[in-house]
């Protein structure tokens, strides 16, 4: 149900019959005719451009078009006005019945209002945090891990078949750091003394890492050459940091459908079979690539390496799958990491990755282009930084971590509800600011309290008309007549519920969950005015004097609450029944 869409299929019906009666010739493509709200909401409802569109290959002027299209637009009981506007927009304002009827369908239809077929099940596959598995989560995977798990419940909810997944950097060398670090504690939990060196993790979170490792083996490996443990130690502290990462998603309510292992790539042939699917395309070959930028030919030594030809696919150079040396670059795994993504049936790829990887885009972007031959498109979204400060002062790091704020020292001061929320009140790609002090503000500026508020004041609505005798189950309240909703600031509410099916889709298709959070502020904001214009005017009370005639009130505010929950659901945060 989307209104936006209903009134853009009775203009696209209009301009068909103005074919059929020959003032459009036949043939015009309508495919760029749009309907959507108009920038200043003082000239209406809804605004068309297509006599603009059409105007040129109709070979007419655009405001002859839309005169025609106004006069018969204007027959329709749905439109209250029709004009004309410059040189041939067409500005629309709608009956205060249709505003009325889409209140009583939203409760009506409940969590499927917004709901989109979009998607058309096409399958996506979500890759985001995919954090080194050598610690806890900092601040920055944070953000990541929220943006990545609300775009994937947008996706869902605009009709996506989405797969979460994260991938474990298992197999480089700083897993074998993680291991050398563990076997120090390891090492302490035996009573020796130990010094972190040569960029060893000294973070107490290996503490207990060190002591389940003395438990499991004893004191196997005191004393031992680091060929006899390197290789069980790895396995052993990569497991209890995954295990400690996965506790740190669950606190933030995030949950994958599937982790897979960078180390599964290395010795078992897919790293191969991947480059020489590029092989034969042509797309592999040995040469020596151009100094990089910045490089003088007093310190560049040109190789011969074996390359892949990204350039076909729209990077800036060709990129090195395989060193002089024989051994792999970083990038090949990757290569076959994604061409088992794309050899798994999915339509469409995202990556979530770091602002710092900023630079990787291109060649990823060609590399799933040549494995895929064009087929499947890879979006690729940067995280910038968080700025962490309390008190006006930066947050310093972790006693834990010993190096960074981790995720669960945000997650446990202020909630996970808070921190999704908050994570989400900026683009992605833009850095964010996160006040310690502002996020548990209960006020306006605090936009996660203002829009819960909401939820909770709709929520204390019901309690009481419920103990006044008033039916507000959905049910009863979809079914109500409606007509004493009339006044301008409560139709203002309407319109803006009705924005919410276009929202979700415009958000789906740009990958851009923020805007969730922008539209439930704005929704939120328009409810709060109404609940304190009814201080001053009796008659936009929720609960009037008369409970037998507050019904009609009470589904405006119900259905803020149907869409509110929504799209906290899509951003992973909890509506609140009520303020504590």
């Amino acid at each position: 149900m989307n209104l936006f869409d209903d009134i853009k299929s009775l203009v696209l019906d209009t301009l068909a019959a103005m074919t059929a009666q020959g003032a459009l010739p036949t043939g015009l493509d309508l495919g760029n005719v749009n309907v959507e709200p108009p920038r200043d909401p003082a000239h209406g409802d809804m605004a068309t451009n297509a006599a603009m569109v059409l105007a040129k290959p109709a070979g007419l002027k655009p405001r002859d078009i839309a005169q025609g299209l106004v006069e018969r637009l204007s027959d329709d009981p749905r439109i209250a006005l029709a004009e004309v506007a410059g040189p041939g927009f067409i500005n629309l304002r709608l009956a205060d019945a249709v505003w009325q009827g889409l209140v009583g369908q939203v409760v009506d239809a409940g969590t499927s209002y917004g709901r989109s077929r979009m998607g058309q099940g096409r399958k996506v596959n979500i890759e985001y945090v995919s954090a080194n598995p050598t610690g806890p989560m900092h601040v920055g995977h944070t953000r990541g891990a929220v943006f990545g798990d609300a775009l994937a419940n947008l996706l869902a909810y605009a009709g996506h078949d989405v797969t979460r997944e994260y991938y474990i950097n298992d197999g480089g060398a700083q897993v074998d750091v993680l291991a050398r670090s563990v076997y120090l504690r390891y090492l302490e939990a035996h009573g020796q003394e130990v010094a972190f060196e040569d960029g060893t993790y000294p973070g107490d979170y290996l503490i207990e890492v060190g002591q389940a490792l003395k438990a499991k083996v004893g004191d196997a490996y005191v004393g031992q050459p680091e060929d006899v443990w390197l290789t069980e130690v790895r396995a052993f502290s990569t497991d209890a940091m995954m295990a400690l990462i996965r506790e740190d998603l669950a606190a933030l309510g995030v949950k994958m459908d599937s982790f897979f292992s960078e180390k599964a790539l290395y010795g078992t042939g897919r790293i191969e079979a991947a480059l020489e699917d590029l092989a034969e395309k042509g797309l592999i070959y040995q040469g020596v690539l151009e100094p990089p930028k910045g490089k003088t030919p007093d310190d560049w030594e040109p190789r011969e390496q074996t390359l892949f030809r990204s350039t076909a696919h729209g990077d800036d150079v060709d990129r090195p799958v395989k060193k002089s040396d024989g051994g792999w670059t970083y990038f090949a795994p990757d290569i076959a990491y994604h061409f088992d993504k794309v050899s798994r049936g999915f339509d469409m790829l995202v990556d979530v990755f770091g602002a710092d990887h900023g630079g990787y885009v291109k060649r990823m972007k060609a590399a799933v282009s040549a494995l895929s031959d064009g087929r499947v498109p890879l979006e690729v979204k940067l995280i910038q930084l968080v700025k962490l400060t309390q008190g006006g002062e930066p947050v310093k790091m972790s006693k834990r971590a010993g190096t960074f704020v981790t995720l669960r020292d945000v997650v446990d001061q202020v909630g996970a509800d808070v921190t999704r929320f908050v994570m989400l009140t900026r683009k992605n790609d833009a850095p964010l600011d996160f006040d310690f002090d502002k996020v548990l503000e209960q006020s306006k500026d605090n936009p996660v309290f203002y829009v819960q508020y909401a939820h909770a004041r709709v929520c204390s609505v019901l309690r009481k008309a419920a103990a006044a005798g008033i039916a507000v189950d959905d049910t009863s309240l979809a079914a109500t007549d409606l007509a004493a909703l009339d006044h301008p600031a409560e139709l203002a509410v309407a319109r803006k519920l009705a924005e919410w099916p276009r929202l979700v889709e415009i958000a789906a298709q740009t990958g851009e969950p923020h805007r969730i959070a922008f539209y439930l502020y704005d929704l939120a904001s328009e409810f709060h005015t109404l609940w304190n214009r009814g201080n001053d005017t009796p008659t936009l009370r929720f609960l009037p004097d008369d409970p037998a005639g507050g019904a009609a009130k009470i589904v405006l505010p119900r259905a803020v609450a149907v869409v509110i929950s929504a799209g906290l659901g899509i951003l992973g945060v909890k509506p609140l029944d009520e303020m504590r």
